[in-house]
């Protein structure tokens, strides 16, 4: 079978597989690696300066000539202060770099992107959005998005509380443009779900932590590994938001403190970010905060992105010629 879709073909890429861009994870090296295999590789820009984004954009195009892209958190702060101010202004310079670039893709991966949606387009970006209900995806479609990404509360990081199964194709029911399906799918049977759902495409992010080429503590993929379908818990002890988190000791010593957490993006900035790189970069998975999706129970080993990709095309191809042949 062959594993294309129409937005294959908008994005230039050839098979419907885009690796989600998670902070401090996905830098230019995996994005790089995951378009160079057939997907859109994304560079995570949470936690990034302006310039240390726009160093690892030109690291993607050194490894690539193929499509890739960028995902910003554009998550409005609640409080108004000083700290949230800089976090403003640094999400705003990442934009800048974005549309100086030029780059293929801009994902808002938190937030609404509407603003810069004419911009980027008159650059040629193609726009997507991380959603993770149908009423923000209809606000996002209606403002010229070109494309929604539908990701239901089993994924990893941030997440809404409407099941994978549900949103998608509610999400595709709502809107016209495209939709990419996310949220615990980590495999070709995931893709093949997604397709049937409506989607034409795939969002993953788990699945791209536990590779040789993401910029994680090896620890991290194999605590992924280790961990079953139940290992995780929503909490807004990272970042003030809910996310979805490896369950450790870090979940567990906020848990009766909740009161205690401050609003996004104050408690990212005075715990989350110290404690992500504590576990992401540093390999302390007990005290270290560590977003995965339910699917890290489906993550049978560490490999490199390029057979992660392999090996998605490959079962999903070996379903849908099984679910052909069944039906002869």
């Amino acid at each position: 079978p062959v594993l294309t879709t129409p937005l294959c073909q908008l994005l230039g890429i050839r098979y419907p597989i885009i690796q989600a861009g998670m902070g401090l994870i996905a830098t230019g090296k995996l994005a790089g690696e995951v378009s160079r295999a057939g997907g859109l590789g994304v560079i995570g820009a949470g936690y990034m300066t302006a310039d240390e984004l726009r160093s690892e954009i030109r690291i993607a195009r050194t490894l690539t000539a193929r499509p890739f892209g960028v995902d910003i958190l554009f998550g409005k702060p609640k409080v108004i202060d000083a700290e949230t101010i800089a976090y403003a202004k640094n999400v705003q310079a990442q934009i800048t770099v974005c549309l100086d670039e030029k780059i293929p893709v801009l994902i808002s991966g938190l937030g609404n992107p509407v603003g810069f949606v004419d911009e980027a387009h008159q650059r040629g970006i193609f726009v997507m959005s991380v959603v993770g209900t149908v009423t923000q995806a209809k606000t996002l479609a209606a403002a010229g998005v070109d494309a929604i990404i539908a990701s239901g509360s089993e994924g990893g990081g941030h997440v809404a509380h409407i099941a994978t199964a549900t949103l998608v194709p509610a999400v595709v029911d709502a809107v016209r443009v495209p939709v990419v399906a996310g949220g615990g799918l980590v495999d070709g049977r995931g893709l093949v779900a997604a397709l049937a759902f409506g989607a034409q495409a795939v969002w993953m992010g788990t699945r791209f932590i536990a590779t040789t080429e993401a910029h994680a503590h090896p620890n991290y993929g194999q605590k992924i590994v280790a961990i079953g379908v139940d290992g995780t818990v929503v909490s807004r002890c990272h970042s003030g938001k809910p996310c979805r988190l490896i369950d450790n000791q870090f979940t567990r010593s906020w848990r009766g403190r909740e009161l205690e957490i401050e609003p996004f993006p104050l408690q990212l900035q005075h715990v989350g970010a110290a404690a992500a790189h504590r576990g992401r970069l540093q390999g302390d998975v007990d005290n270290g905060s560590l977003p995965a999706g339910q699917g890290a129970g489906l993550i049978r080993s560490v490999k490199p992105a390029a057979d992660v990709i392999a090996d998605i095309v490959a079962e999903a191809r070996s379903v849908l010629e099984h679910l052909h042949s069944g039906s002869d």
